[in-house]
């Protein structure tokens, strides 16, 4: 066999078939990447973006939209609706009122471009216009409210394993911890509190916000979150379509490794290679 042929017979990739998809309020989806449209520096940028990172679901700001804000003019058309699942978001909604108002208007728009049974709204209710944190109190009301008309909704929310699983009994499809403040690129900085809100999770948990680089996804896919949203660090990326396809491996392989299982962290080392039948041990057995 040819040396090049080997090779590539070597390097053939398994694909291994994932026992739980990824299933939020009754759909299944394959790819785990959630992506924003936000902050990209031209709309070809952002749909070659979201073609490289393999993802399914897309999060649209309705306001922004609504309103034609700068780099949102022409947005709603730019994508291929039947081949993407919109996720409404209610971003710039500072009560719990206004999150529902625009919610409503969100599940309109995505009827408008063809998808009649979408129900789901990413809920953001953030007064704090400084850090972007969001509101707690103002969440768990309109969740409660939304979920009583019908919506899937996926809550944007602090690391509060208490508050997720509230979410969780009102009604949610999802819930979505932030890693660290929206577009800070800091990482996983609630590692240990999002490992709690899996560990007692019924519905999927979905991490979103603070993602900086592709081994901060796979991080967070480790931990066991069953998907991640990520914007800025992709449109904000000097080559965002490179980063799109290396958030979208990463997250992939994240996912692997949590299902493959970690071997144990040890304070001691551990001979990879056995200590037994080497020619050392057998001169020494000879004598």
């Amino acid at each position: 066999m040819p040396l090049l042929d080997s090779l590539a017979s070597a390097t053939e990739t398994v694909v291994f078939a994932d026992p739980h998809p990824l299933i939020i309020a009754g759909r299944t989806f394959h790819s785990r990447l959630m992506t924003g449209t936000g902050k990209y520096r031209t709309l070809e940028q952002m749909r070659q973006s979201i073609t490289a990172s393999g993802c399914e679901i897309v999060t649209v700001a309705v306001r922004r939209v609504q309103t034609q804000a700068p780099g949102h003019e022409g947005l709603a058309e730019a994508l291929d609706w039947t081949q993407l699942w919109m996720l409404p978001n209610t971003a710039g909604c500072q009560t719990a009122d206004e999150a529902m108002r625009v919610a409503r208007l969100g599940r309109e728009m995505a009827k408008l471009l063809g998808q009649e049974d979408n129900n789901f709204v990413k809920l953001e209710v953030i007064p704090d216009a400084k850090y972007l944190l969001p509101d707690p109190i103002g969440t768990l009301e309109a969740a409660e409210k939304l979920v009583a008309e019908g919506f899937a909704v996926l809550p944007y929310i602090n690391a509060d394993p208490i508050l997720a699983k509230r979410l969780e009994e009102v009604g949610c499809a999802t819930v979505m911890p932030l890693g660290s403040p929206i577009g800070s690129g800091q990482g996983l900085r609630n590692a240990a509190n999002i490992q709690i809100i899996v560990e007692n999770a019924q519905v999927p948990v979905v991490v979103d916000a603070g993602i900086g680089t592709p081994s901060e996804a796979a991080a967070a896919m480790e931990l066991g979150a069953d998907a991640l949203l990520i914007n800025t660090a992709i449109a904000q990326a000097q080559n965002p379509i490179v980063m799109a396809q290396a958030m979208g491996l990463a997250t992939h392989a994240g996912r692997l490794a949590y299902q493959a299982g970690r071997i144990p962290i040890k304070a001691y080392a551990s001979a990879s290679s056995p200590l037994t039948g080497t020619l050392t041990s057998g001169a020494q057995n000879a004598k």
